[in-house]
């Protein structure tokens, strides 16, 4: 027989920091965005975020270096280094792979794991826990979207192809965190809608992606066969990138589209989608 003998029993009462939901909301965006990440799992769920990751640094870098290691009277830089919102055209299917990689990631296992009804258990209804992994998705998006662009405007600026003055300089860098903090916020409520719909993240990833594809191709091929061009508005692999060219005062590859057409459209699709993850959750029956 064991000699193991029960001294006490009883709960210790919680004598800790209480830090209400506003803590819940901070705790669980940062343990989101390490998830989203790879971080503190194991090595191969880091691969393919940082695969992406340097996709999308990798144009940037090797942009900036060909203009630092030439001089100008071999080289001109305004001739080698694009422009900053023609750079996202070099690293779209990086932004995609990680977008398709990060909504799944903070969404999903919490349904499959039976996390959520613990979460909702905490000071956190369903809008705030909402609320903080959509703060999660969003600044690691910004990982490829915001710090490409900013990485080019630094090189070139050391190239003498940046901004002429300080101000024009500040003015380049609002439009680089406007338009990152766009695209992010336009993919993190499309792939948070994809990642509501189902609990495995194989099938929302690949969900986030056929959308992306279809509404591609389908609103391509309506238009060239005489449908509206305002088909396009539907066209979600073309409309952030497309309002992004707008906001550098560009007119992009569909200049036919007004750009009060273009906010319009994504902030309905971001909005659309928002409410549609929102919905979901409001009727999701959860086990506390």
């Amino acid at each position: 027989m064991s000699d193991a003998r029960i001294l006490d029993r009883g709960y210790r009462r919680y004598d800790g920091a209480r830090l209400g939901a506003r803590g819940a909301i901070g705790s669980l965006t940062r343990q989101s965005a390490l998830r989203a990440l790879g971080l503190r799992r194991t090595f191969w769920a880091k691969v393919f975020p940082l695969l992406s990751a340097i996709i999308a640094y990798l144009p940037a870098t090797v942009f900036v270096g060909i203009a630092a290691l030439f001089p100008d009277e071999l080289l001109d830089p305004d001739a080698v280094i694009p422009g900053y919102g023609e750079y996202y055209s070099f690293i779209t299917a990086a932004i995609v792979v990680f977008v398709a990689l990060v909504g799944p990631e903070v969404l999903c296992p919490d349904r499959r794991d039976g996390m959520l009804g613990l979460y909702l258990a905490s000071p956190l209804t369903r809008d705030t826990y909402l609320l903080a992994k959509a703060l999660a998705v969003v600044p690691v998006l910004a990982i490829v979207t915001v710090g490409p662009p900013l990485l080019l405007l630094v090189g070139r600026t050391f190239a003498d192809a940046g901004p002429e003055s300080f101000g024009d300089f500040l003015t380049v860098l609002v439009r680089i965190l406007v338009s990152g903090l766009a695209i992010s916020a336009a993919y993190t409520a499309i792939s948070l809608a994809a990642a509501s719909l189902t609990d495995r993240r194989a099938v929302a990833s690949a969900g986030v992606i056929l959308l992306l594809l279809v509404t591609s191709v389908a609103t391509t091929v309506l238009v060239e066969l005489g449908g509206s061009e305002r088909l396009l508005l539907l066209n979600l692999f073309l409309l952030p990138f497309e309002l992004v060219q707008r906001v550098y005062g560009e007119l992009g590859s569909e200049p036919q589209l007004a750009t009060v057409e273009l906010v319009a459209a994504n902030a309905a699709w971001t909005l659309g989608a928002g409410f549609l993850v929102r919905e979901r959750y409001r009727r999701l029956q959860v086990t506390r």
